[in-house]
């Protein structure tokens, strides 16, 4: 990810300022749209990569695009033109919102199955979540029909698999090291 460092330097900033406005909810609804909209628009996350479109251009699109948010994700977007680092803006955006859910004890987890979650089971994955973290926890549920079936969980740096694909690699290793 380029210019990591840089995004959540900044997205620290935008936290500690919301925070000190008691917006940092609304902030993070906005920063949450700006990470969904660009990762949605290849058009608009290729604007802001484009060295050849001028920042006031940038500018007035992303105003145009986000124009009705908070002033302070306004702000955040004159802050990044005038130093010249809006391409980190879709990255400071999701910083943020790690850094938001973290302050306020939520752990984002992903599962990852072969179907989407019924309620219960996606229930009961939650529960596993919270007993690997001991936190809140916000699922996201990823499908990938190549693991065959069961579930690979993962909550930070924890990864708990339970794919059929995993135990039919782990019985493949057992049978050509014996």
């Amino acid at each position: 990810m380029a210019g990591a460092r840089a995004a959540i330097r900044y997205a620290k900033a935008v936290l500690n300022v919301a925070l000190n406005q008691n917006a940092a909810e609304v902030v993070n609804n906005d920063m949450k749209l700006v990470v969904s909209t660009v990762a949605e628009s290849k058009d608009l996350s290729d604007m802001l990569l484009s060295p050849v479109v001028p920042s006031s251009v940038k500018k007035s699109v992303l105003l145009e695009v986000f124009g009705s948010s908070n002033a302070i994700t306004v702000n955040l977007v004159d802050l990044l033109i005038q130093n010249n680092r809006i391409d980190i803006f879709a990255n400071v955006a999701s910083m943020y919102v790690e850094l938001y859910d973290e302050s306020q004890g939520i752990k984002h987890a992903t599962v990852t199955t072969a179907i989407p979650l019924t309620a219960a089971l996606e229930e009961k994955v939650l529960a596993k979540a919270v007993e690997l973290s001991g936190q809140n926890v916000d699922l996201e549920n990823i499908i990938d029909e190549s693991i065959i079936g069961g579930f690979i969980l993962r909550v930070g740096d924890v990864q708990y698999n339970a794919s059929v694909a995993n135990q039919l690699n782990n019985l493949k290793r057992e049978f050509t090291l014996n």
